[in-house]
């Protein structure tokens, strides 16, 4: 037998049991099993006394017996109560489900230990649906820490519980007795003091301790972490080496013009700075691959526009991708107000631009006279041929990872490539997400822009909230209205554009509406935008369509409906729409009273501050990599067993600093001792079609 077993020969697993494993959990053999970790684990050595429970407590476990049984209530209140007794006091013991089964597998005045949590269940202390296990049969110091296993119902149905699970899991351990291969060198176990990969992950399933769990885990955290930082790193070193970039050495007309004469305010010192981290890059004749963050407001456009310069004063072309066809109309339009009458030619191409138009354009392309080629994707495709293209900006695009940026730096002569975006990422996220390429952050606002002030209210306060927003249009001020849906739904009570369109042109019969939503026709989408653009209309209702590519600096107050139903990150963008003139800006957030904790956490995060990298962290910390953006979708699929990238920031720091040591040391990974990760790599390379495009 070895780990590539199938699972179907794993004593307790027969086919109907190995198929339902495989379609639920990806478990096809007894290396997925051993993979497989338990959520949580809960120590399991000490028995309580009744006495001693509270409704607040974790856990317990009590040893007694049940003196009677008795149902009550109907359908779904149906239930049945077992009157539990150690030898002192009683404890009232509920099932709702399964009573038939427990009516017969239970006995009266036999010894039990109950294992549940304690809560209050009509005003006594209760345990509801507790695990009864036999005494006799049961050894509590083998059970100190009893891992739980995640099952989905479909298994739950078909008897596989993580009780189940957890004997499968034990079976498998006993039957593997050999010592599991290590997969890191011994210099670096050594240097890190990690625990041995057999020892870590027999631990991770049955730990004797907590101190040996936590040991366990941080080992496979940080292999995980390791890998993952090794594929990128080597493939950013080898991609630096061989792709030799253009050297634009000249800061020439074109640049110094716009700098002395047409810039249209000041440069912060951020965004000095990161304009002399990009020509270096590009003077240094290897290829940029940067990351450019900045939170929304702090000037990343007019930086592009700059280093476009650049790149065009040194002979080439460039072009700026954009995700969405507003977004791209905004960059136009930004681009030619700031470049006025110099001789740069701008140029849209998206799937509207056709016929002789189109023709000109990519006419202009070939020939070179197109210096600026501002679009979606489409910009880079097949038929759209440059003369020579020495820079790309892919702005506002997550989902544009580390094996898509390799695809298209593969096509023609190699540009240089900067990515944009104003949803700040978390630097444990960036550097997994975008670790091949260097970060510049511009974290400082244009002076004069005054911080949004945002405030959570609660739904039963409406008047309140229009006489505010009559104060800011009576003031010369616009306001927006954002809703969840865009019509009303049978399932969620939520408030929706099409509906408040109408409520809200009867409370404000004096001012004019436009609403914009993603099922509109982008003909009666951009013609409703551009009426709230120009001031013809004072307020906007809309859906989350417009929370990039819109701006509208006399726009002072955003109001998000139902913002409990936004992510952090979507609710920051949002309040980025306004703010963005001189005026004092505001946020309101209106909610319903019935909130969970986490919700609550997350309109305070946004009600404490604006900093962009902050909310970024704790929308991380609060949902997960997984839940965040096009995050499984960027480049690399990170398949994480244990690590997560909002807790284990400092092991995700540790694990690049260690494959660089290793690479500074080994960069092709031939010495003896880096064998193993030389071998391993090529492992996960085959298991991942992402990994393997990359190397």
């Amino acid at each position: 037998m070895t780990l590539d077993t199938d699972i179907t020969y794993l004593p307790g697993i027969g086919p109907s049991r190995a198929k339902l494993l495989e379609a639920e959990l990806g478990i096809k053999t007894w290396h997925d099993l051993l993979y497989t970790f338990p959520y949580k684990h809960i120590d399991r050595s000490r028995l309580y006394k009744i006495r001693e429970l509270t409704s607040d407590m974790p856990f317990v476990q009590v040893l007694g017996q049940f003196l009677s049984f008795e149902e009550a209530g109907q359908g779904r209140k149906h239930r049945l109560t077992g009157h539990f007794w150690d030898g002192e006091m009683f404890l009232d013991v509920t099932w709702f489900n399964g009573i038939r089964f427990i009516k017969q597998s239970v006995k009266l005045r036999q010894d039990y230990i109950l294992f549940g949590r304690p809560g209050v269940y009509g005003g006594r202390l209760s345990v509801i649906h507790p695990d009864l296990d036999n005494p006799e049969s049961t050894v509590l110091s083998k059970m100190s820490m009893q891992p739980y296993y995640s099952t989905t119902e479909r298994m739950k149905k078909a008897g596989l519980t993580s009780r189940t699970m957890e004997r499968f899991t034990s079976t498998l351990l006993s039957k593997i007795t050999w010592t599991l291969p290590e997969t890191l060198p011994t210099y670096l176990i050594e240097r890190l003091h990690l625990m041995p990969l057999d020892k870590a992950l027999r631990a991770a399933h049955y730990p004797t301790t907590a101190d040996e769990l936590a040991s366990a885990n941080m080992r496979l955290k940080f292999e995980e972490l390791f890998f993952i930082q090794l594929v990128i790193m080597s493939y950013a070193r080898k991609r630096q080496q061989e792709r030799k970039g253009r050297k634009f050495t000249r800061i020439g007309g074109l640049f110094n013009t716009f700098f002395h004469h047409y810039l249209p305010f000041p440069l912060t010192e951020a965004q000095k700075r990161v304009i002399r981290e990009m020509h270096a890059d590009m003077k240094s004749g290897h290829q940029m691959n940067r990351l450019l963050q900045g939170d929304v407001g702090s000037g990343k456009t007019l930086v592009a526009l700059m280093v476009m310069l650049i790149a065009i004063d040194n002979g080439c072309q460039t072009c700026i991708m954009a995700p969405t066809e507003i977004l791209a109309e905004q960059h136009l339009e930004t681009f030619r107000s700031f470049l006025k009458d110099m001789p740069v030619r701008v140029e849209l191409l998206t799937g509207n631009v056709k016929g002789k138009r189109r023709a000109a354009i990519e006419e202009g392309l070939k020939d070179g006279s197109v210096h600026i080629l501002i679009g979606t994707h489409a910009v880079i495709e097949d038929n759209v041929q440059f003369r020579d293209l020495g820079l790309i900006i892919i702005d506002e695009q997550h989902r544009f990872g580390v094996a898509q940026r390799a695809k298209l730096q593969k096509n023609g002569p190699t540009p240089h490539v900067l990515v944009m975006t104003a949803t700040p990422i978390p630097r444990t996220l960036a550097m997994t997400v975008y670790g091949d390429l260097d970060v510049s952050v511009i974290d400082e606002l244009p002076p004069g822009r005054k911080p949004v002030r945002t405030m959570h209210i609660y739904d039963n306060q409406p008047e309140q909230l229009y006489r505010g927003v009559i104060r800011e249009i009576e003031a010369g001020h616009q306001v927006y209205f954002v809703y969840p849906l865009v019509k009303e739904s049978e399932k969620l009570d939520l408030k929706n554009v099409q509906d408040e369109f109408v409520h809200l042109k009867e409370v404000f019969p004096q001012y004019k509406i436009s609403m914009v939503h993603g099922k509109m026709k982008p003909s009666e989408k951009d013609a409703e935008m551009q009426k709230f653009v120009s001031g013809e209309t004072q307020i906007l209702v809309a859906t989350t369509v417009i929370e990039v590519g819109v701006n509208v600096p006399n726009a002072s107050v955003m109001i998000i409906q139902n913002a409990e139903r936004f992510g952090l990150s979507q609710l920051h963008q949002l309040r980025g729409r306004v703010g963005r003139g001189a005026e004092q800006s505001y946020c309101i957030l209106v909610s319903g009273f019935k909130l969970s904790a986490e919700t609550r956490k997350r309109l305070r995060i946004m009600t404490e501050t604006n900093d962009g990298f902050e909310i970024a962290e704790a929308d991380l910390k609060l949902r997960g990599p997984g839940d965040l953006e096009g995050t499984q979708q960027s480049g690399i699929a990170f398949n994480l067993r244990l690590a997560n990238l909002g807790r284990d920031g400092q092991l995700v720091q540790l694990a690049r600093d260690t494959a660089t040591f290793v690479l500074d040391a080994d960069p092709e990974l031939q010495a003896t001792d880096n064998a193993l990760l030389r071998n391993h790599l090529q492992e996960l390379k085959k298991e991942h079609r992402d990994w393997s495009q990359i190397s």
